[in-house]
């Protein structure tokens, strides 16, 4: 089943949540028209193995490289020993047998760079996605790591209140950063950490926060709190530009009404642990509702855990007692559970509360041969 949609209808942060819980494997593209970017990550059951987005395609050696992890020669060396073997072995496989790094230094540049990518596609508040499942077994890697998408998540929302004490400051990306005039205020000195001479030392009046961050292949959330800092210290004054919005706005309440579209296609084309991984989802969003509790205990009994979807018919007559259609499946769930005498009490208490339903012949006829099978099994036990 392919999920896709925009953006302003599921949050990407939606979409890697709905992913996680569904544990999928596949590719997910994310596109932005207005920021003529477009962004790529790959999941395996679930996890993210790979990230890359085209403002800023970075490889993971001019990475390791630029961060001063490997030199020049070993890069040189671990791909000229990557071609003699047919580009059949990662570049960071590579990189691990010739001792230009360590594994855990390994891991954790290749995580900073899914990090770098992923946090940044969660900036975006406009554009589409879309998710294709399929086999990553085959994928050009150049790392072996699968990051937790929860922890994503978890980190990508302590970014985005960052995001926004930094808009106050810096309304967007189209800002142009220039060096302010020297005055008796300034320290004679600069402090500054290494990457902030690095931004400081580009700045040249034309190139706006985007066009920054491409030509240092940073991303944009590290240019504009080294360029917030910069502002704040006075080393640095902005410039008017149009651009998109650096603010990331504090993340809406998950709407459960999307879970639930999610979980009816599913359910409609067979795939029902990811109807209840969804219908689950939406029940989190508002657990006093009881239109996903009614989703999650259909998909339940497709999977034939009759138990769990009574429990959850259950609660979903709770939350909404005068729901007709909780009635039918709990009477449903009943029969499934061997319980024709209950089977036929709830559906009579339905007939009862709506003799007119447009269901009501069906249920009439399913009553009583309900009863009938009651009686018949009744009889045999009685021998």
């Amino acid at each position: 089943m392919a999920i896709e949609g925009p953006l302003r209808e599921l949050s990407i942060h939606d979409v890697f949540q709905l992913l996680d819980l569904s544990r999928k494997t596949g590719a997910l593209r994310v596109t932005s028209v207005l920021r003529d970017n477009e962004g790529s990550v790959l999941f395996d059951r679930g996890r993210v193995i790979s990230a890359s987005i085209r403002s800023s395609p970075n490889p993971l050696g001019a990475v390791l490289v630029r961060a001063g992890r490997i030199t020049e020669r070993d890069l040189e060396r671990a791909r000229k020993a990557q071609q003699e073997n047919g580009g059949s072995k990662r570049l960071g496989e590579i990189l691990l047998q010739i001792g230009a790094i360590s594994a855990r230094e390994l891991e954790r540049q290749v995580r900073l760079q899914i990090e770098t990518v992923v946090f940044e596609l969660m900036s975006w508040r406009e554009g589409f996605f879309s998710f294709e499942e399929r086999d990553v077994g085959n994928a050009q890697l150049e790392a072996a790591v699968h990051v937790s998408t929860e922890s994503l998540l978890m980190e990508g929302a302590r970014r985005i209140d960052e995001w926004s004490r930094i808009a106050d400051k810096v309304p967007h990306l189209g800002v142009i950063p220039i060096l302010a005039a020297v005055n008796e205020t300034h320290a004679t000195q600069l402090d500054l950490l290494p990457n902030e001479w690095e931004v400081l030392a580009i700045i040249d009046g034309a190139n706006d926060l985007h066009g920054i961050a491409a030509a240092l292949g940073r991303s944009e959330f590290d240019v504009a709190k080294v360029v917030y800092g910069l502002l704040t210290t006075g080393v640095v004054e902005l410039r008017g530009g149009r651009g998109t919005p650096v603010a990331v706005q504090a993340t809406a309440a998950p709407d459960p009404a999307r879970y639930l579209t999610l979980a009816e296609a599913a359910l409609a084309d067979g795939m029902f642990d990811e109807a209840l991984n969804a219908s689950r989802s939406a029940i989190a969003a508002d657990p006093r509702a009881a239109a996903p509790r009614l989703m999650a205990a259909r998909a339940l009994r497709k999977l034939n855990r009759h138990a769990e979807a009574a429990d959850e018919l259950r609660r979903a007559h709770e939350a909404d007692p005068q729901h007709p259609h909780i009635q039918l499946e709990l009477g449903l769930a009943a029969l499934c559970q061997g319980d024709f005498r209950g089977a036929v009490k709830i559906w009579r208490q339905y007939l009862e509360a709506t003799p007119a339903a447009a269901e009501a012949t069906d249920v009439r006829e399913a009553v009583d041969s309900a009863a009938r099978l009651d009686r018949f099994v009744e009889s045999y036990v009685g021998v």
